[in-house]
Order: structure tokens, then C-alpha cells, then sequence
């Protein structure tokens, strides 16, 4: 049946589709970023000019499915489904599968070099850990399977949403949400802290005392291949594409055992570029320190030669309150010599505010309205203090898989996206 629709020239119909075919059309649109709709109309059309009748799809638990077409499409479509022999909810079958047989996935839009993401703040407790395993999960999402992701209509729309929400969410009515297909990259996580958040939050083991470590390589002492020490993240969640590099203990004498190594600012980049063929991204939880380690990670992240601006560089994690401020200096301030000492193009990425809570009133509205107001970098994410991240921690398990729905995994899908 049909029915006239009340936007353009369309009308409405109404059939049946069984629900993995439903599902199948649904992501194949998201993937090359066009409506349902036009989908079906390509698909109509194609069927009909065919010069005979394709294999017969399974339409066994087909349930309702509407779309609007062009006015005119659907009859013609009839009559040749009547021509044919076939029912009208075959002959739809047919045409969403022969759009989909014809229409492949689009490839993975891999970097033509290895992006390097520097998590970065000299301040501790401000979440660095959380957020560079949340942008490297989503990074790394399958691109088969649609996912929330929320974008706020503008930081200031989102500032006065923080500020009334509660507990009930009340806050989304201020974001878009879209479901939107995982990114599909290859990502490589790399524990540069002493501490082992990361390698203990995701569940992992840190490297034992005395073994080989990320220290050894960047000191100059291998104890043999790095990248033997690498370990999968969640494979179910994530096929296979999410790696860890575990942290040691050892890497709190980096910075002694760095001073007596040659040319130290790039032990880091010597230690991970023979791991930079297997990967799209490689992101970085650096320490919250300013020493040498510090330095290193700023150097691998600088922008190489036929790079592009804004693909590598330094990530900081803030909170909506002063003393962030205060190391916010102390980093750029550091960065800014670097740039200078070595004539380095070192990229900002952008500053995310973690961590945030609009009921704490003013300190925390008018810390973000602060971070706001710089530009330049620019605010890219806004991460609200929910008790999910938490919950993943405590679990030993990626925030996306622990609570793929969740605020802060939707917010993470679009910090991802805004960085990309």
C-alpha cells in the first residue's frame, strides 16, 4: 500500500523486509553516508531494469519496513513484480540485496602515515588514561556494526546543559545522537606510565621487573622484540584491531636511564617505528611528569614530512577547574621550547575537558567557559563524570564494551571522530 508523504515528491510505502536484511540495508547507508531511502529507490530501479529474476532471498519472520520513494516508482514496481511472478515483499527482498551486492562496503580510509596521539598532562588525576583508551576503542570499533555517537550542537549549548542536568539524564536532551558505523582503524595503545593504569585498567598484566620493556628499547638495551610484548584488547569487541602495549615499574627510572642515551628526545620514536607498519594509529598515555619522558613523547608526535596538520600531535586532558589550568602552562610552556629548541612542527590536537560535572556550580561552568575561550587549541570534547567509566575500571574492561550506550561512550565515539 502507499501513502502520500507530506515532504517533496515522495509518497510512502509499506511492505515487509526481513530483519537482517533490514539490518544489513541500515549499516551499508550509514557506511557511505546516504538515506535508506535512496538506497531502496537505487535498488528498485536496478531490479527493474534486470532481464530476469535474481535468486530468491529468504524472506522467512519479514516484518513491516516503509520508506518513501518517488511518486510513481512504486506501481511501476508492482507491475513488473506481477510480470515476474514474484510477491511485492520478494521482489523488495531482491532489490535491497542486488543495492547491496552492487554496493560493497567502502574500504577503511587508512592514514598514509602512522597517526601518533599523545595523551598528555603533566597534572595527574585529570583521566588521561580514560580518554586515550576510549578514543583508541573507538578508533578501532567495528565498522560493520552501528554505534550511538553524540555530538554536541555547540559547546555552549553544552555548557548550559552540564549546568542543568541531573541525575536523569536530562542532559542529552541538549547533543545529537546519531548511530554511525565503527571506524574500523588499527590501533595500538601504548602505556607510557610508571603507574600501569592503562595495562591494569584494560585488564592486563604489567611487564614483570627485570624482563624487557618499552624502557629498555628507548634506553638502548632490547631484551628482544617489542613487539612481542604486545597483547590483544577485547578481540570480541573489537576484531582483533585494539592492542596494548603493557607498561613496567621500570619506566619511573626513564628519565635517569634517557640522560645518558644519545640523541634522547627521539628514544621513543626509534623504539615504536618498527611497530608503525601494523597500525593506523598508535596513541600514547603519557606520564604526569615534564622530564625527559615527556619530551620524547612530544617529539614522536611532531608532524613528519608529508603529513598533514592536525593528524599527530598532543591530545591534553584537562578538568573544569583552576589547577588544570595551571599545568595546562606548564605543558604548553614546554612544548612551545621543544618546538622552538629542535624547529619542530608539534600539532595540537585539541584540549578535553574530563571529568565534568555542572553541579558543582560555578567553578565548573566557568573553568569550562574558560577552556572554551582559548580557540585556539580548541575544546573538542566534553566528558561528563558518570559513574560507567568507573564501573569499566573497576571491571578491568573497555569502557565500549562495558557500556556501549553509555554518555561517555557516545561522547568518546565523537571525541574519536572530531580528532580523525
Amino acid at each position: 500500500m502507499s501513502s502520500p508523504a507530506s515532504s517533496s515528491d515522495r509518497e510512502k510505502v509499506v511492505s515487509k523486509l526481513p530483519g537482517w536484511l533490514r539490518q544489513n540495508l541500515k549499516v551499508r547507508a550509514a557506511q557511505h553516508g546516504i538515506e535508506i531511502q535512496a538506497a531502496v529507490e537505487a535498488g528498485i530501479d536496478a531490479w527493474i531494469a534486470l532481464a530476469s529474476t535474481p535468486a530468491t532471498v529468504d524472506t522467512a519472520g519479514a516484518d513491516s519496513f516503509s520508506t518513501f520513494l518517488p511518486e510513481g516508482q512504486w506501481e511501476k514496481f508492482r507491475s513488473v513484480t506481477a510480470d515476474r511472478r514474484v510477491s511485492l515483499i520478494q521482489g523488495l527482498a531482491q532489490s535491497v540485496q542486488l543495492w547491496l551486492d552492487t554496493t560493497p562496503a567502502p574500504d577503511i580510509e587508512r592514514p598514509a602515515v602512522t597517526r601518533r596521539i599523545i595523551v598528555c598532562n603533566q597534572k595527574g588525576g585529570v583521566g588521561k588514561t580514560a580518554i586515550a583508551a576510549g578514543v583508541g576503542e573507538a578508533l578501532a570499533e567495528d565498522p560493520g556494526v552501528l554505534r550511538p555517537v553524540r555530538v554536541a550542537k555547540a559547546l555552549s549549548t553544552a555548557l548550559r546543559a552540564s549546568d542543568q542536568a541531573d541525575d536523569t539524564g536530562a542532559e542529552n536532551d541538549y547533543f545529537d545522537v546519531e548511530s554511525l558505523p565503527g571506524l574500523g582503524l588499527r590501533v595500538l595503545l601504548v602505556d607510557f606510565d610508571p603507574q600501569c593504569h592503562l595495562t591494569n585498567q584494560l585488564g592486563a598484566t604489567p611487564l614483570p621487573m627485570h624482563g624487557d620493556s618499552l624502557t629498555n628499547h628507548m634506553a638502548g638495551d632490547p631484551k628482544g622484540e617489542l613487539r612481542d610484548l604486545i597483547v590483544p584488547v577485547d578481540d570480541d569487541a573489537f576484531g582483533g584491531r585494539l592492542h596494548l602495549l603493557p607498561a613496567c615499574h621500570d619506566a619511573f627510572l626513564l628519565d635517569v636511564r634517557l640522560s645518558a642515551v644519545r640523541a634522547r628526545e627521539a628514544a621513543l620514536e626509534r623504539a615504536l617505528m618498527p611497530l608503525e607498519n601494523d597500525y593506523d594509529v598508535i596513541i600514547v598515555d603519557c606520564p604526569p611528569s615534564l622530564g625527559l619522558s615527556m619530551d620524547a613523547a612530544a617529539y614522536y608526535g611532531r608532524r613528519r614530512d608529508g603529513e598533514r596538520p592536525g593528524q599527530s600531535g598532543a591530545l591534553i586532558v584537562v578538568q573544569a577547574e583552576d589547577s588544570s589550568a595551571d599545568a595546562y602552562d606548564l605543558l604548553t610552556n614546554q612544548i612551545e621550547d621543544l618546538r622552538n629548541d629542535l624547529a619542530l612542527d608539534i600539532d595540537y590536537l585539541g584540549i578535553v575537558v574530563n571529568l565534568y560535572d555542572g553541579r558543582r556550580g560555578y567553578i565548573a561552568t566557568s573553568s569550562l567557559q574558560g577552556w572554551v575561550d582559548i580557540k585556539d587549541p580548541r575544546v573538542v570534547g566534553l566528558i561528563s563524570d558518570l559513574k560507567e567509566q568507573k564501573e569499566a575500571v573497576r571491571m578491568k574492561q573497555p569502557l565500549l564494551s562495558y557500556a556501549p550506550s553509555s554518555q561517555q561512550a557516545v561522547g568518546m565515539r565523537a571525541l574519536a571522530r572530531e580528532i580523525s
